[in-house]
């Protein structure tokens, strides 16, 4: 079979193969002139920097290198990454043989060219597990993802799972555990005349632990917490984070039935209980799963009757202030679920795309759908997709065949269930080729093509295999083809039924939407089937400070001086967050497992909004749904300015979602509608929501435009360091965004509402000089303290305000740099959704921000630098990543 022409990895491409991938040699020591290695150029914890190059001389362990850029650099063979592997045809050479390994011998040479096909170019991208470890370690688990058993609700149970929790990330993977065993606080324990410290607490123990293993090396602990929402600790959980250095090192998601959801939509009481632990039987019986207990006719304690509505409040406030908790609709993700008869879920991976069963796993790969575009049909090379999709489904099934097992109860779960999940990159560049714009109706019609035939192919691949090798072990066809997902794709594609029925499956789920920030960067294509998030912008990781161009924009400004980019040109932040969540569910009707996808919204996204958009996402039939509104966190792992236009962070304004006219929402509400949830859901699952429309306003009201210029004064206040962004309309102020204190903090809440209720002032009604009018009565605002002196001093965040107001007025100068950067900025046609001037001081004009930076803390380096990325907390500074 011949191979296809690779394309030469460069830049931070080489970097991050050779990084993470590449097979390793771990003696420095055999270091050799010629050999091409990864050089650490510069050595600081916080912020180093690795280069490529090749060794040119060699004496003891100091060696010269000619990096890449030409220049050379005397270092040590400590300072060094020597890999085995050079190149990606190497790898390639090596997974292919390591999958077709466990084949019949007769077989072995057909599949080692199959899977060497589809590897070869990056049509089939290996997550990173596999990448890094098949063939080149019998310690590394090949397995992405990993929920263990809810604790047993004892000192001893709470332990072990802290030694598998351990033992598990200490290899690589990631670790999802449900808390909703655990009794709540303040609950009795009989044994030691005392009480439970709850499960929030004991959740805190994991977390913290996590946080350890992440410093014994890059990239190793990822951790997920889920509660249901039953229980009683369940709002101690939901606002866990609002207190500072509590449980910092997971990521957390609250599991809601479809009985809460009516709850809330109907207004209704809401009881959280919990098993009586002095019920016979308690301590060998229990193991969080509320519904078995009860069915059983075992007691439960009720305590405590809160309303549904409140508690919903409470999750969506909490997710627009952090993007935290996320949720998952687990009682619903059952209903779809394959293995719902024998294997219920009952949490998911650090990234949230994989829900398990206990002692569940799965291994993930990334079907590179950039590399699927026939440019001769302007239309999906859909052969091709058939072929690579099928020889991608028997290289992961392969893999649970080759992987070490370090528990013997993962290994004896997945035998019985064989668990993959074949997912997909490059969505957003294939989409661009194609003329279709991301979000957009057109966009969803073709999505569901395009995945529903994706699930086809995957589903007969399967099937092909389990005639070939038996299926999973614990199939039943007719349990198997009850399961929502099935009932789906059996009444859209009956051949898949009929398959099924007649040769079984291999693999109780097949599909899963993971994350593919690091191979998606290295392959150079959009990350999983998320739109890109600049088509120019600037990355920190653990490798340096790199400046990415997204290739296939630039070659079309190339091919069309002059001209502006085409509307399906689109980024993660010019799309409404509703585009986020109908592109979201029109996947999902055709993946079995769930996805890692992060809905984007700006700044001024209200909370009412939030809830507006977990409820469309519930509605539309997502398993689960994340926010990330820009300036909810404390920093960007990808920002659209360069570190030289970042002479001071600067909280600056993000653009408003896009206005969607009438018959574009109604035909993207039509077009979603088949995805939701079939039979018993249907009474549930309003499957004929149409999003809501934006709100008329009174003809007074100074719509926002897309863009605003403005500056950023940076001003002491008795509060602590506020940043007052001024965006002008037409010449005069028309909004300002108040950025000080805590996310989370009464003072920041106050500080927020401050700055809409003046902007709202500015844009309406044209009465007389508005701005000195709002300078006259907030100036001089006094509270208990005040900071400065003189003409510098500031009595309040009010006082703060005006005076950023007088200063703004006088800023002329600040104004006409601003157009010439914007003129310059537009001809490149790189411009950021919204960009402002930052003042590093008040009054001066300074380096100009693209995205907005708010970060919160890694734990594996300490820096504020942590931001959710595709639903993956991921730093900018050390690389460190929660999803791997």
């Amino acid at each position: 079979m011949v191979k296809a022409e690779s394309k030469k990895l460069e830049g931070l491409s080489e970097k991050i193969f050779l990084d993470r991938y590449a097979w390793k040699n771990a003696d420095t020591n055999d270091t050799k002139v010629g050999d091409v290695v990864l050089v650490l150029t510069k050595d600081d914890p916080k912020f180093p920097t690795k280069e490529v190059g090749e060794v040119v001389a060699r004496e003891g362990s100091r060696v010269t290198v000619k990096l890449r850029s030409g220049d050379t650099v005397e270092s040590s063979v400590e300072k060094l990454t020597l890999t085995v592997e050079k190149t990606p045809e190497e790898m390639w050479d090596r997974l292919a043989n390591a999958m077709a390994s466990v084949e019949k011998e007769d077989k072995q040479k057909e599949w080692a060219e199959k899977f060497r096909y589809i590897l070869d170019d990056w049509k089939l991208v290996p997550g990173g597990r596999i990448a890094a470890g098949a063939g080149a370690s019998e310690e590394l688990t090949l397995f992405n993802c990993y929920v263990i058993p809810s604790p047993k609700d004892s000192r001893g149970g709470i332990m072990t799972t802290l030694s598998e929790m351990t033992e598990i990330m200490a290899r690589g993977g990631g670790v999802g555990i449900n808390l909703s065993s655990l009794r709540p606080r303040r609950a009795i324990v009989a044994g030691v005349n005392g009480s439970s410290s709850g499960a929030v607490s004991w959740g805190g123990l994991f977390s913290y632990t996590t946080g350890l293993i992440e410093q014994g090396g890059s990239r190793r602990g990822a951790l997920m917490l889920m509660i249901n929402d039953w229980h009683p600790d369940l709002l101690d959980f939901i606002t866990v984070k609002q207190t500072p250095g509590q449980v910092t090192n997971a990521n957390l998601s609250v599991c809601v039935s479809n009985g809460f959801m009516k709850a809330v939509k109907e207004d209704l009481e809401w009881d959280l209980v919990f098993p009586d632990t002095k019920a016979p039987g308690y301590d060998e019986l229990w193991d969080g799963d509320l519904d078995k207990w009860k069915s059983a006719g075992r007691p439960v304690i009720h305590y405590k009757t809160v309303r549904a509505r409140e508690v919903w409040h409470t999750i969506i406030e909490s997710a627009w202030k952090s993007a935290e908790p996320g949720i998952v609709f687990m009682e619903y993700y059952n209903q779809m679920s394959n293995s719902w008869y024998f294997n219920p879920i009952i949490c998911t991976n650090p990234c949230g795309e994989q829900g398990l069963p206990a002692w569940g796993v799965c291994n993930l790969s990334a079907i590179n759908l950039s590399r699927f575009y026939d440019e001769a049909k302007d239309d999906v090379d859909w052969r091709e997709l058939s072929r690579v999709t099928r020889w991608s489904v028997r290289f992961l099934d392969n893999v649970i065949d080759k992987t070490p097992y370090h528990f013997a109860e993962n290994e004896a779960n997945q035998k019985k269930e064989r668990r993959v999940g074949l997912g997909t990159m490059g969505l957003a560049e294939l989409m661009i080729k194609l003329g279709i714009r991301y979000g957009s109706p057109e966009s969803l019609s073709f999505l569901d093509k395009l995945y529903g035939f994706i699930a086809r192919e995957s589903y007969l691949a399967s099937s092909d295999i389990a005639a070939e090798k038996g299926s999973f072990q614990a199939f039943d066809a007719e349990l198997y083809l009850q399961s929502g997902f099935m009932q789906n794709m059996v009444e859209q594609y009956p051949e898949v039924g009929d398959a099924v029925e007649k040769n079984g499956v291999r693999n109780v789920t097949i599909i899963t939407q993971a994350p593919t920030g690091s191979t998606g960067t290295m392959v150079g294509t959009s990350t999983g089937i998320e739109p890109y998030f600049a088509f120019e912008y600037y990355r920190q990781s653990r490798l340096g400070y790199d400046k990415q161009l997204v290739p296939i924009a630039q070659e079309w400004i190339d091919a069309n001086p002059g001209q502006e980019l085409p509307d399906y040109f689109v980024t993660s932040m010019s799309l409404s967050a509703q585009d986020h969540i109908r592109v979201q569910a029109a996947i999902q009707r055709w993946v079995d497992s769930s996805i890692s996808k992060t809905a984007n919204a700006p700044n001024d996204f209200t909370v009412e909004e939030t809830k507006e958009l977990y409820e469309l996402a519930f509605d539309l039939g997502c398993k689960g749904v994340t926010i990330y509104r820009d300036g909810s966190r404390d920093v960007q792992v990808l920002s659209t300015s360069s570190k030289d236009e970042k002479k001071e962070e600067a909280a600056v304004s993000a653009p408003a979602p896009q206005a969607a006219e009438a018959v574009a929402a109604t035909a993207a509400a039509s077009a979603v509608e088949e995805s939701t949830a079939v039979g018993q859901l249907n009474t549930t699952l309003n499957a004929s929501v149409t999003p809501q429309q934006e709100q008329v306003f009174d003809k007074e009201y100074k719509r926002r435009p897309q863009v605003l210029r403005g500056a950023t004064y940076k001003v002491n206040t008795p509060f602590g360091m506020a940043y007052i962004t001024i965006n002008d309309m037409n010449g005069t102020p028309s909004e300002i965004f108040l950025n000080v204190g805590k996310a989370g903090s009464d003072v920041f809440a106050m500080a927020e509402a401050l700055g809409r209720v003046c902007s709202l002032f500015l844009r309406y009604g044209d009465h007389g000089n508005k701005v000195k009018l709002l300078v006259k009565h907030l100036k001089g605002i006094g509270g208990s303290g005040a900071i400065g002196f003189g003409a510098n001093r500031v009595e309040s965040i009010a006082d703060a305000v005006a005076k950023a107001l007088e200063t703004h007025a006088e800023s002329a100068e600040e104004a006409a740099a601003f157009a010439a950067y914007q003129a310059a900025h537009a001809a490149a046609k790189f411009s950021a959704p919204s960009v402002s001037a930052a003042a590093p001081e008040a009054g001066q004009a300074g380096g100009y921000v693209g995205q907005p930076s708010s970060r919160d803390l890694c734990t594996a380096c300490g820096s504020a630098s942590l931001i959710n990325v595709e639903g993956c907390k991921t730093c900018s500074n050390c690389g460190y990543s929660r999803c791997n």
